[in-house]
């Protein structure tokens, strides 16, 4: 969005400048803060205003308030009512109906995490997907000795993880390929595919599988069991894995396996995305 500047040029003579103090200049407003003062003006009030009460209430210009609220209007931000006065648009609603299901699965699979995570007694992430990275969302650790470097927050090309398959399975095969083909890189332990045709085939797969194992591919003598998270149309939105030794998934995968896809099912019955049995 570009709006026009709350400040006006003054044209100064030459000489004047010369001798003239030097005065502080006025902090710019952008036209992104001045909607948001725009929005926070309205939910704050909790009522519909007109253009004059919203400049008022934020210091603005009237001429700065009219071609922002004419903007946000045309790009349904906000809408008009009872002529004069402006209200929150439909396409809010949009935005937090969208951050609300992303609250409802953080929180309802973090509960399930913390109880596999005692029932397994290993550690178990909640991992999603920031463009070819994939992000740790919650985790917890398990009550051995056994530790994992990752924390909160980090971040790791999708190819190294049994989880970065499972989050593109869904996407069509074209853009699978293109999306490895951006972000696949080796790993430190040499041992995860690079192939940008191989992973997506492998990336599919393990979506239909509902289930993702990797061993030693981003770290040595470290296995990952993951299942996917997925929404009513089939898209993986999320996953859910355990991190733990890898001679434990060679001993005993069955457990393992059968745990962490148990989970992934009982974050989606609790969304509603899977039908209760």
């Amino acid at each position: 969005m570009t709006y026009s500047s709350d400040q006006r040029a003054v044209a100064v003579p030459p000489s004047a400048m010369s001798d003239a103090p030097e005065k502080p200049r006025r902090a710019r407003t952008s036209g992104i803060d001045r909607a948001l003062q725009i929005l926070d003006h309205l939910q704050t009030t909790d009522r519909p205003a007109t253009a004059y009460e919203i400049a008022r209430s934020v210091g603005a210009p009237v001429s700065t308030i009219y071609v922002i609220i004419d903007d946000l209007v045309e790009k349904q931000l906000l809408m008009r009512v009872g002529g004069s006065m402006v209200w929150l648009g439909s396409r809010l609603l949009h935005y937090g109906l969208a951050y609300a299901r992303s609250l409802d699965l953080l929180t309802v699979a973090t509960e399930v995490m913390n109880e596999l995570a005692h029932a397994v007694g290993e550690t178990v992430q909640v991992c999603g997907r920031d463009e070819g990275s994939m992000v740790v969302l919650a985790m917890a650790d398990g009550p051995g000795h056994f530790r994992v470097s990752s924390r909160l927050g980090t971040r790791v090309p999708l190819n190294w993880t049994a989880s970065g398959r499972l989050l593109v399975g869904h996407l069509p095969r074209e853009e699978r390929i293109a999306v490895f083909n951006r972000c696949a890189m080796a790993s430190p332990t040499g041992r995860a595919t690079t192939d940008a045709a191989t992973l997506a085939d492998a990336a599919a797969e393990a979506l239909a599988q509902r289930l993702s194992i990797q061993i030693g591919e981003s770290d040595f003598a470290v296995a990952c069991v993951a299942a996917p998270i997925q929404d009513r149309d089939g898209a993986c939105v999320a996953s859910i894995s355990i991190v733990l030794p890898e001679e434990k998934v060679r001993t005993n995968s069955a457990r393992y396996t059968h745990a962490v896809q148990e989970a992934a099912q009982q974050i989606e019955k609790r969304l509603g995305h899977r039908a209760q049995e």
